[in-house]
């Protein structure tokens, strides 16, 4: 049985099976920085799971699938109850994977492959016989999969370094004045980090945090308080802005 506790420690590389899947209930969870030589697809059924890289931040919101390749270092952090699936991939099935962390949309029926994998025994023959069909049908449903913008790159420049720790990054007159230099100087250093300017940037991460507040039953009102927003309606129409959903509806979607 692949259903692990949730304080145990496990570790894909030793076992030889090149498809190996778990399962476990996490309340409030951090990985640490950590690698493995096999890639991995992260499904969190309920809940929100962040995955901080090297020179970015990846948000995976409820009932999405993200893949890490093998061998990129990252840390996973969970708030909140989360429905945590791992199915851990190793060569030569990771050769028809992307080379880049991504995160994709979850048919019902690739839920319920993500599942059977993850409760399935580590034993289990997935190149031989019903096993393989249900692989087969696995990889196609994730290379059909909808891609979503999660990934939010990091600035590496040390007078923006302290906005991956901050709660609530500030208005760009704000940085500047903290950091002395002008909004132009910090503008230009972010879009050439990070391919975005700081206000492009600052929406990105108000998205990100407001889909993990969300995803813990905070009210669109409440969230809209948190992140500074004007009003409930101004929330509501950056939110759609960003996702082409308002919230209600893109949470209806991830349950």
């Amino acid at each position: 049985m692949a259903l692990i506790p949730a304080d145990s420690v496990f570790n894909p590389d030793e076992h030889n099976n090149d498809i190996i899947g778990i399962a476990s209930e996490l309340a409030q969870h951090d990985s640490g920085s950590h690698r493995h030589q096999k890639g991995q697809l992260l499904f969190s059924q309920r809940g929100c799971m962040r995955i901080t890289l090297n020179d970015s931040i990846c948000l995976l919101p409820p009932a999405r699938v993200a893949w890490i390749p093998p061998g990129v270092m990252h840390r996973i952090q969970i708030r909140g109850v989360v429905g945590y699936r791992s199915i851990y991939i190793g060569d030569p099935h990771c050769s028809t994977f992307s080379p880049d962390i991504e995160v994709l949309s979850v048919t019902a029926l690739l839920r319920e492959i993500l599942e059977r994998i993850a409760f399935a025994d580590f034993s289990m023959d997935w190149k031989n016989g019903a096993a393989a069909h249900i692989w087969a049908v696995c990889q196609d449903e994730i290379h059909s999969a909808q891609r979503e913008s999660m990934v939010l790159p990091l600035p590496k420049d040390r007078r923006l370094h302290c906005l991956s720790e901050m709660e609530m990054p500030p208005l760009l007159q704000q940085l500047a004045a903290n950091n002395g230099a002008t909004g132009k100087t910090i503008s230009r250093i972010m879009m050439r980090e990070t391919g975005l300017n700081y206000q492009q940037w600052r929406q990105q991460w108000r998205l990100f945090k407001a889909i993990e507040l969300l995803s813990e039953d905070f009210p669109a009102s409440e969230v809209a308080s948190i992140l500074e927003f004007s009003s409930d309606s101004a929330f509501i129409t950056f939110f759609k802005n960003m996702t082409g959903s308002t919230p209600r509806v893109y949470m209806g979607q991830l349950k």
